[in-house]
Parts: C-alpha cells; structure tokens; sequence
C-alpha cells in the first residue's frame, strides 16, 4: 500500500479538491508514448499523402538552384533573392505536414489530461539536480516502468522497421533508376509509408501505456482517511469556526429582532414563557406578521423593551405557545389563527383609540385556541 509522510495508507480515491490542486501545479496524467504515437502518425500520414506535391517542389527548387549560372552564383544582388525564393518555395510545401505535426502534439496530451497550463510548472525545481535523487529516480519503479517501455519500443519498432526494410527493399533500390522529380516525390511517399508502420507499433505500445499512466496517476493521487478529513476540515471549517459563526449569526438576528419589538403592535405573552410581537399594517399587508419571539430569557426582553417603548403586552397562553411554536419570525399568521389575532388587534387599536378619547374603553376578550387544531387547513 502507498503510505504518505505520517506513514498512513494512501487507501482512498483523490477529491475533487486535490485534483484540482495538482492541476494548479502542472501534474495531470500524460503520456509520452501517446503523444510519440501521434506525431509519428501525422507526419509520415502527411507525408504519404502529400509526397507528391513535396516531391514536386522540392524538385523545382533543386532545378531553380542548380540552373543558376556561375556569374549569378558569385553575385549576391542575384544570389540573395533566389535563396530567398527556394526558402519561400520549401516553406509553402512544408507548411501542411508541419501544421499537422503540431497539431497532432498539441491535440494527443488534451487527449488524456485535457488542456492545462500552469504557472508553477514553469518554476524551476532545483531538488531536481540533487544526485542522490537522480539515482534514486533511476532505480525506482517507475524508473524500471520507463527502462521496460524503451525496450519494448526498441524492439517493437526495429521489428516493423525490419519488416518495412524487406518489403520495400526492391523500390527503394530502384529510386535511382527513376527520373529525379518522380524519385525524390516516391522517396517521400516511402518514408511516410515506413513511419506510419512505425507508428502502429507506437500505438500498440501507447494502448498499453495510457491505462497505465491513468492507473500510476490515480495511485499517486490516492489520500488517507485523516488527509481526507483534514480536508473536509479546511474546506467546512472548524467545529468550533462554525459554532462561533452561528454564535454570531444568532447574536445578529437577535439584535435584528429586538430592533422591530417597538415598531409591534401588540406582544402576545404565555404570559412568562414566551413572547410573540405582532405587526399588521392594512396597506402593505395581507395578514399581522411575527417580528420577534422568544422564549424565558429572550421572551423576558422583548416584554422590557415593548414596555419601554409602550406597546401594549396582551396575555394570551394559548395563542402564545402556537405562534411561537409554529410560525416563524417575518412570516404572515397562518389563515386558522386570523379570528383570534384579529380579536387581540381589534382589542389593541380600540384600547388605542379609548387612550386619546375617540373611543369607550374596550372590554378584554377571552381568546380561544384550539391548540392541536390551530393550524390544520
């Protein structure tokens, strides 16, 4: 089993986290024999298909050159610009076997590991020329992974090579015999031949290499239980971050809270327990809302700052308790307990009205609830 610095197993699969890190710092699966396959496969399919045009060009540049005369040979103002026109003329018929090679190295990585770019990977890592780690690398598993592979590609692609060698022994033989525009373009269209060969015994050995490499990563990245955990700590926080942010969290509510009691119209009390301050606004509401409630401590308060601020404590057990229980802080009562809320704020603005002589004074109502009923539809 892999075990990491603490010398704990490496027995559980990389979070999304992790992965994500070691792409930050340049580490995602690749593999070289892939990418060798790739290219390998573009140039010499590039060049079998295009050979002749290669030839053709090529040709034309030999001619171009060796028709110039000895005077033209010896006078730069002539000599410069038909250099200048056989770069120009090889250039535009390399272009297409060119463009595809790059893209065949560009397109093979993406392939595997997708497209990734990364700052730190261009640092340079001076741990890298310590000796003792150079032979370390070379004598470690990986090191004799990478010894097997070269071998096997030696072998492999020097028995195709073999193979190509015989088959097309006859033909390449007979390139001088040929005229020398057709040969140099059959000599091209042979080597494309001969390294697409070659590169099927690439992708053979590229078809095994890329599992492995999926595989080594995926080991590589494996994390312990206690990385993993470590892990879920950094990202959530702490037991005791989180329980001092609700700390808080609930000391700025309570705050909220206590801020809306004086603008309540009335605060339904059990009368000792709990404490529910009610708001009803015809104009902007549909229905009386709970802006503060409480319980013992809490409840206490909210009754000293609705008597500071004089509004008005309306004693009521059973309304209290399924308020307080049941509805939530910013939320309209719901339609069951409207007749009894609707009875405690008749009483509130009629007892307001007697105050300023507009009114007799009220007679307190008997409210009734049924608790276990209250909130059915």
């Amino acid at each position: 089993m892999a075990e990491n610095e603490d010398g704990q197993e490496r027995t559980e699969s990389a979070t999304p986290k992790r992965l994500e890190e070691a792409r930050r710092r340049g580490q995602v699966p690749r593999s070289r024999e892939l990418n060798s396959a790739a290219v390998t496969l573009a140039g010499g399919g590039a060049l079998y298909v295009l050979g002749g045009h290669l030839g053709a060009a090529l040709s034309g540049v030999m001619r171009a050159n060796f028709s110039l005369t000895p005077r033209q040979a010896l006078d730069e103002h002539q000599l410069i610009p038909a250099l200048s026109a056989s770069a120009h003329m090889t250039l535009q018929a390399l272009v297409p076997i060119l463009g595809l090679v790059v893209l065949a190295a560009l397109l093979a990585p993406m392939a595997l590991g997708g497209w990734n770019f990364s700052s730190q990977a261009l640092m340079p890592d001076f741990t890298r020329l310590n000796p003792l780690s150079g032979v370390k690398r070379m004598f470690s598993s990986n090191g004799w992974v990478e010894l097997g592979k070269s071998l096997a590609k030696f072998v492999v692609v020097g028995f195709i090579v073999a193979l190509v060698l015989r088959h097309d022994a006859s033909q390449l033989m007979s390139l001088g015999r040929e005229p020398i525009g057709s040969a140099i373009g059959h000599a091209v269209s042979l080597s494309g031949h001969a390294l697409i060969a070659m590169s099927s015994a690439l992708l053979l050995i590229a078809g095994i290499d890329v599992p492995y490499q999926l595989w080594s990563y995926a080991k590589q990245m494996r994390m312990s239980r206690e990385e993993i955990r470590q892990e879920a700590k950094e990202s959530d926080g702490s037991p005791e971050v989180k329980a001092q942010i609700r700390r808080m969290q609930q000391e700025m509510a309570q705050r909220r809270m206590m801020e809306d009691v004086p603008k309540a119209d009335v605060v339904v009390t059990n009368p000792t327990h709990f404490a529910v301050a009610l708001r009803y606004d015809d104009k902007r509401m549909r229905a009386p809302v709970v802006v503060a409630k409480g319980a013992d401590l809490i409840a206490a308060r909210i009754r000293e700052i609705a008597a500071e601020n004089n509004v008005l404590i309306f004693e009521a057990p059973p309304l209290a308790r399924v308020l307080h229980k049941h509805v939530d802080i910013g939320r309209e009562i719901p339609a069951s307990l409207y007749v009894a809320v609707a009875q405690v704020l008749t009483y509130v603005f009629q007892l307001r009205a007697a105050k300023q002589g507009m009114a007799i004074m009220p007679t307190k109502p008997d409210i009734a609830v049924d608790e276990g009923a209250a909130l059915k539809p």
